[in-house]
């Protein structure tokens, strides 16, 4: 795969190539999350049905490929095949906190992917963070806004995991990271973000 997955003895399980990679993990805490402590998506997929209704123009040439390895949405077969693979259809046994990122500007993860998630877990009492960033894409480019998600990621981690980490700190500064829900979740956050507020 090419994804980053770490997966600490079984405990903690983080994508971070963006889309495949957040997709998994996605899929580990749905369908076995007995095995994680906690999840990290990085702009992952959560409803394949959704998603293959909104990829990018760009793609298009390359759609029956598509087809062939996800799901042909155009065929009652593809069709239940993407639902059976799309863990937002199996939210309801996720039980361990997620770290969402996404960027506002991501043209073939779109937020509603993330959205989607989020919701779901907020309607199942499950702690999630949502990391929103205005001004980025499919991942994050601008070195600020990096900073400020992987001091989230390193906190949220050892918290869950255990370990040590840095203290956030000034990690915000310059960041247009958007905290849309669960700053109670990661030690530290609510001050950094007042910190960076104040500059």
């Amino acid at each position: 795969m090419g994804g980053s997955i770490r997966n600490c003895r079984s405990r903690a399980f983080s994508g971070n190539d963006r889309q495949f990679g957040g997709y998994s993990v996605l899929a580990g805490l749905a369908f076995t999350p007995e095995l994680f402590a906690c999840g990290v998506d990085l702009v992952g997929v959560a409803n394949l049905m959704t998603w293959m209704e909104s990829i990018p123009a760009y793609w298009k040439p390359l759609i029956s490929q598509l087809y062939c390895q996800v799901g042909d949405p155009r065929s009652d077969e593809g069709r239940a095949l993407l639902e059976k693979h799309s863990p937002i259809n199996y939210s309801d046994r996720i039980c361990k906190p997620l770290l969402v990122g996404q960027g506002a500007n991501d043209p073939r993860v779109k937020p509603a992917e993330s959205d989607q998630i989020v919701r779901a877990m907020q309607a199942n009492g499950i702690p999630v963070i949502y990391a929103f960033y205005p001004n980025e894409g499919h991942g994050f480019v601008r070195p600020q806004n990096n900073r400020s998600f992987y001091s989230m990621v390193e906190a949220f981690l050892a918290k869950h995991i255990g370990g040590r980490h840095e203290p956030i700190g000034n990690d915000f500064d310059g960041s247009s990271a958007e905290i849309l829900t669960g700053v109670e979740h990661i030690p530290g956050l609510q001050e950094a973000l007042a910190a960076a507020e104040n500059q």
